[in-house]
């Protein structure tokens, strides 16, 4: 299964780069989205060919107190990114992201684009990564069944978007997950002393939607929601999956996209975010974050 997993992520980053660039046709919707992310999820954007961006994406601590200045001086997570654009349709990243020790491979490659006369009324994309967890090995279960596969994550999305005004476009994004490696928990029945098994599934899929809005100029308010829909086998209430919610203020320029935002998640990389986020939003925990976008 885990081979097949592989083989069909591959075929399909392999097959774009080999197909050839549509012929002149109607006008391109242009700016859907401003930058390669809304927040933490992907959108239709990538940069043209040749292009090079730089991403910085930063989470503070969740927000508590006056003594932690709400977040600020609390344990953060930071990611660093390089995304290129192979050619204006396929784009090709790195970056590496501080808890987990996270390392990843991104691409998108956008399969539909809308046009102005609405002859495609969306745009389409379809992104994939692949993560690899570089903590120490005893971090992946007992040493006599450890592999080094057990490090490994995969996080595809087909991502439909349209822009309906100059000011509103949205997305929705159907997603699927697999990680070669999840925790498990052994708990005893007793009195019986039954061994009862308890654990997160290696293969998920999930739902994101979200949206911009353009207020005035170069400034937008952003809004995302991404809900796992397969359910886990048996977890307590607090080890439970929390939905991911965002929102935030944009503002973008011909060379940067700046992003600040208040979210309930902060592990940056997709699958991390949808399978192991134990923030709830009824309890009121939130985290502010940013996001910086530097093009080339």
């Amino acid at each position: 299964m885990k081979k097949l997993i592989i083989l069909l992520t591959l075929s399909l980053v392999l097959v774009p780069v080999f197909a050839q660039e549509e012929s002149a046709g109607p006008e391109l919707v242009t700016n859907t989205f401003n930058a390669a992310t809304l927040i933490d999820n992907q959108t239709v954007a990538s940069p043209y060919k040749g292009g090079l961006e730089m991403q910085i994406q930063h989470r503070f601590s969740l927000i508590e107190n006056i003594k932690n200045l709400y977040g600020i001086y609390g344990a953060a997570n930071t990611r660093l990114g390089l995304n290129y654009g192979i050619t204006d349709r396929l784009m090709l990243g790195v970056g590496t992201t501080k808890d987990y020790k996270l390392q990843d491979i991104q691409w998108k490659y956008a399969i539909l684009r809308q046009t102005a006369d609405n002859s495609m009324p969306v745009s389409l994309s379809y992104y994939g990564n692949m993560v690899i967890d570089a903590r120490a090995d005893e971090n992946f279960g007992p040493e006599a069944s450890y592999k080094e596969l057990h490090r490994l994550s995969y996080f595809t999305q087909l991502i439909v978007a349209r822009k309906f005004t100059e000011k509103l476009s949205l997305q929705v994004a159907p997603s699927f997950l697999y990680n070669n490696s999840v925790p498990e928990y052994y708990t005893n029945n007793l009195p019986d002393t039954t061994t009862i098994h308890t654990g997160y599934k290696n293969m998920n899929f999930g739902l994101h939607v979200g949206g911009r809005y353009n207020v005035v100029g170069n400034h937008s308010l952003m809004l995302e929601y991404d809900q796992l829909l397969t359910k886990q086998e048996d977890l307590s209430d607090e080890d439970s999956p929390k939905p991911n919610l965002a929102f935030g203020w944009e503002i973008n320029t011909p060379t940067h996209a700046f992003q600040v935002f208040v979210a309930n998640y902060s592990s940056i990389i997709n699958q991390y975010n949808l399978l192991y986020n134990k923030n709830d939003l009824s309890n009121g925990d939130f985290l502010v974050g940013f996001n910086i976008t530097v093009r080339f």
